[in-house]
């Protein structure tokens, strides 16, 4: 087993809390307003000193602000993106200054359906308003303008992360130079939107739900479960399943003939259901799925064409998995020909992968590679300046 001396984690990190809204709520999307919001975020590395150095991580459904390190000693396992972020990593924290954000409508500690609603002193529920990718895009500038950067160096994201890097291009081109989707799509198709709604589903015919309103008793962790496991179908490949699992039984000799475990397939859907439920709110999860289904990057603009038509200094690098059946790669290359169709400077990599989904986090080498020298590019072109240790 590694040590955390051996891991080459980035160590000890502290989430913090950023609060805005109060006096004037933030107008929704959806003609609703929020606030106060509260913004759960964490940073890695430094700035340096004209801090042109920062990029913004945006995390996917089941994600939160934790991307690396650890938060405490006794902590098992390092943030979600560990992999990728800390010192001589693909986001380099001797280089650059990695922010990760919590977005709004989520449940680990951004403000969300579990929060508590100020007017009433209890939570939210499904009082709280629907919110899109847009809102929480428009709530993660708040927290870059209260950290002083003007402008980011990149903004970098997969699936629903892929999602917020989009908007982010479309709408605030102006401050950030380069964008890095990666296994995302511009809108979803009606099988992934299908897919969203069986899993709210589930959730709605738990019958702890209670509309929402379940925060003083029992939880509808049975229909978080199942929704959790229809997602991550999704997120492997058939190949995948193939290799992890075939058709091979679990802790058994032969067909139990019942409707116990059989397969291990079966088992292994079993406990991503169950620990998701550990560690995340399943009004949150209709809420954060809901925005994924609205997210529609034409809309409004006419085209992608259109949604892109400001924002063709940036410069992009998209990437998408053969394997992956859920934002397969012809969403990317939509994403690209529009790119190219209005002169953006855009790189394009469709990665050979077995891992479905899943491997914008799993084909960890072949995303080191890919994302320092995209990241080695931009640092020669816009001769981004080490930190130098006297700006955090």
């Amino acid at each position: 087993m590694l040590t955390r001396s051996t891991t080459g984690s980035i160590g000890l990190i502290e989430t913090q809390y950023f609060t805005f809204a109060a006096d004037e709520p933030l107008l929704l999307e959806s003609g609703e307003t929020l606030g106060p919001i509260t913004l759960a975020y964490e940073t890695y590395g430094q700035l340096n000193a004209d801090r042109s150095n920062a990029i913004l991580i945006c995390h996917a459904l089941s994600g939160h602000a934790h991307a690396a390190g650890f938060n405490a000693p006794e902590e098992p396992d390092p943030g979600w993106w560990d992999d990728c972020i800390g010192p001589g990593k693909a986001f380099d924290t001797n280089k650059f200054f990695v922010i990760c954000v919590n977005v709004i409508g989520g449940c680990k500690g951004s403000t969300g359906p579990m929060s508590i609603n100020p007017q009433t002193g209890r939570p939210f529920g499904l009082s709280f308003p629907v919110v899109t990718i847009g809102d929480m895009v428009r709530a993660q500038t708040h927290l870059i303008d209260h950290l002083g950067i003007a402008q980011l160096l990149a903004v970098a994201g997969g699936s629903m992360g892929g999602m917020q890097v989009l908007e982010w291009a479309a709408t605030y081109p102006q401050r950030m130079r380069a964008a890095l989707p990666i296994a995302t799509t511009a809108r979803h198709s009606p099988m992934l939107i299908a897919f969203d709604e069986v899993g709210r589903q589930s959730i709605y015919a738990d019958p702890n739900w209670n509309g929402g309103d379940y925060y003083d008793g029992p939880r509808p962790n049975a229909g978080l479960a199942v929704a959790r496991m229809i997602g991550h179908i999704t997120y492997l490949s058939e190949t995948s399943m193939h290799l992890k699992f075939g058709r091979r039984l679990q802790e058994r000799a032969r067909f139990g003939y019942d409707f116990e475990t059989d397969f291990a397939v079966e088992s292994y859907l079993r406990y991503k259901g169950n620990r998701f439920t550990e560690r995340f709110d399943a009004n949150s999860y209709l809420y954060v799925t809901k925005a994924m289904d609205y997210f529609d990057l034409s809309d409004e603009r006419g085209s992608l064409l259109g949604a892109f038509a400001h924002s063709a200094e940036l410069i992009y690098l998209v990437v998408s998995f053969t394997s992956d059946w859920l934002y397969p790669p012809y969403h990317s290359k939509e994403l690209v020909s529009a790119l190219s169709a209005v002169g953006a400077d855009v790189s394009y990599l469709n990665i050979q992968s077995t891992w479905g989904h899943d491997a914008f986090l799993l084909e960890v080498d072949t995303m080191t590679e890919l994302l320092t020298s995209f990241l080695n590019r931009l640092v020669k072109r816009f001769e981004i300046r080490p930190p130098s240790g006297s700006v955090r």
